[in-house]
């Protein structure tokens, strides 16, 4: 009997849902930031074994938005909980249940679909917490399985694993055996950039920057070659992403080219410029330039 179906980890912004869903998948699919909001859209990766094939879908944290970017990204987010076979909460110790993961609860209480509670980074913090963090929410909310886990170090994903597939139906296999993304390989590669951006610029630049593909196409001789633009709001954003004589930018590019020939598997000529676009995002044009709406 083969099984299959969808899958949708949510949580608030920062509890590790890329992270999750990268240590199940083994690939770097979807970007990792110590900073909230990361992932702006569904990423749908899928792991298909002999028996199974699970379509994961990594969504933006719930938050509230505080423009159109964030509306979108809230959006994509609640959306997902429909019509998939499984519901991933994802949430962290802590000492009660905050604003944000009651209000992702209550919009999901009336769902008939099952609900896991997954609790991340239980190696970052006490047994105490986490043992209160485990009642304080199986109190709250009628989960069918609850699962401690640590993303990071490997600890419990086996076991949480085993009951993805236990609870998926019966199925088809949706996509070939060696496909594990529906994004294009342009998206992965910018994001990729993003994620650089991300690590290494201060906290004011990252989440008013986006990352647009200009041109990618292999040569010959097998090397891709890829032009990016990074796009931020402020002339003195695009100083800071530049840097000093370019040093930020060359970081960015060089850090991004690494990961970028790992997933592509292939050598890269990689080119970044900065460009500014002020409040891209509020602006419903761009934001669908960029592929943040549809």
């Amino acid at each position: 009997m083969f099984k299959s179906g969808f899958i949708t980890i949510i949580g608030r912004p920062n509890v590790g849902k890329s992270t999750l869903t990268n240590r199940i998948m083994g690939e770097k699919l979807s970007i990792v930031s110590c900073k909230p909001q990361t992932t702006r859209n569904n990423i749908n990766t899928i792991l298909t074994e002999e028996d199974f094939q699970l379509i994961f879908v990594d969504t933006p944290g719930i938050h509230k938005p505080k423009d159109k970017l964030g509306d979108y990204m809230v959006k994509s987010a609640e959306d997902s909980i429909k019509d998939v076979d499984l519901v991933i909460f994802l949430t962290t110790p802590q000492d009660g249940i905050g604003r944000e993961d009651r209000y992702i609860l209550e919009n999901i209480k009336t769902t008939k679909i099952p609900v896991f509670l997954v609790l991340n980074k239980i190696d970052e913090n006490p047994a105490s917490r986490v043992a209160k963090t485990l009642k304080n929410y199986s109190e709250f909310f009628d989960f069918q399985e609850i699962i401690p886990v640590s993303a990071l170090k490997k600890k419990n994903t086996d076991e949480l694993l085993e009951l993805m597939v236990k609870y998926m139906p019966e199925g088809p296999k949706y996509y070939p055996e060696d496909v594990i993304t529906d994004r294009q390989e342009k998206f992965i590669v910018s994001e990729i950039i993003r994620e650089k951006s991300l690590r290494l610029l201060s906290k004011e630049v990252p989440h008013g920057i986006a990352v647009e593909i200009i041109f990618m196409r292999k040569d010959p001789k097998g090397i891709y070659n890829i032009e990016a633009n990074i796009i931020c709001e402020k002339e003195s954003h695009k100083g800071i992403i530049i840097g000093k004589n370019g040093s930020m930018l060359k970081r960015i590019s060089s850090y991004a080219r690494e990961d970028i020939e790992k997933f592509l598997n292939s050598r890269v000529y990689l080119q970044v410029w900065v460009k500014v676009r002020k409040e891209w995002r509020d602006n419903d044009r761009l934001l669908k330039e960029l592929g943040y709406k549809k």
